[in-house]
């Protein structure tokens, strides 16, 4: 898969996450649409996510001799969606990890001050023997996304990654001023924020679009 690397930050720029990106764009999208493309850009995602994943020799048998074949050693992973639009890509990564356990953090967003408000923290209680990959569609000023970082290593977590569908330039400072050790995966870095703090041209709000409110 294709992907820009910069210090911690990945930009995935795969043809087909480019492709189902541009439709998450398209105002005409509609919701049962959205949210199956939301699934599949995170799968992909994902893939990129944890392509530094180790693996370890293991010998099997194939139906016709036996061989040497590689295997992710035990590894132990924490997928935590931010509430509520994080939920929307949930799946998207546990079809690729199915043994994962699902941690959940509750935040919104205060529309006057841009600052996050938590309002719900579910997390595994092993978390610090398992390495985390946090879920938040919008990494826009980056507080929300840096709230639920801070609470994801709170409980020790042994490694982080964030998993974005489109970040601004402002959220992507912010998170990696605040937590330098974190991975971005990101499909997009769009131009900025608006005055609302948006990103633009950004997808509109990812929540609304996935649930079908306002």
């Amino acid at each position: 898969m294709s992907a820009t690397a910069t210090g911690r930050l990945i930009r995935v720029d795969h043809p087909l996450v480019q492709h189902k990106l541009s439709y998450l764009r398209d105002k005409e999208t509609p919701t049962v649409h959205f949210r199956k493309l939301v699934n599949e850009l995170t799968l992909l995602l994902t893939y990129e996510a944890t392509k530094e994943f180790p693996t370890e020799p293991v010998e099997i048998e194939t139906p016709l001799e036996r061989m040497t074949a590689q295997r992710i050693p035990g590894k132990k992973v924490a997928v935590c969606p931010v509430l509520r639009a994080g939920l929307g890509m949930l799946d998207g990564v546990l079809s690729l990890i199915s043994g994962a356990r699902v941690g959940f953090i509750g935040l919104y967003r205060d529309e006057e001050t841009l600052q996050p408000v938590e309002y719900y923290v579910k997390l595994p209680a092993d978390l610090a023997e398992r390495d985390a990959i946090v879920l938040d569609p919008m990494l826009a000023t980056g507080n929300s996304s840096a709230a639920a970082v801070a609470s994801v290593k709170s409980q020790g977590a042994r490694s982080v990654i964030l998993v974005c569908l489109v970040a601004a330039p402002e959220g992507i400072e912010h998170l990696q001023a605040e937590h330098p050790d974190v991975t971005i995966v990101t499909a997009a870095v769009d131009r900025g924020l608006n005055e609302r703090g948006f990103i633009v041209p950004g997808l509109g709000d990812a929540g609304d679009r996935l649930y079908g409110t306002k």
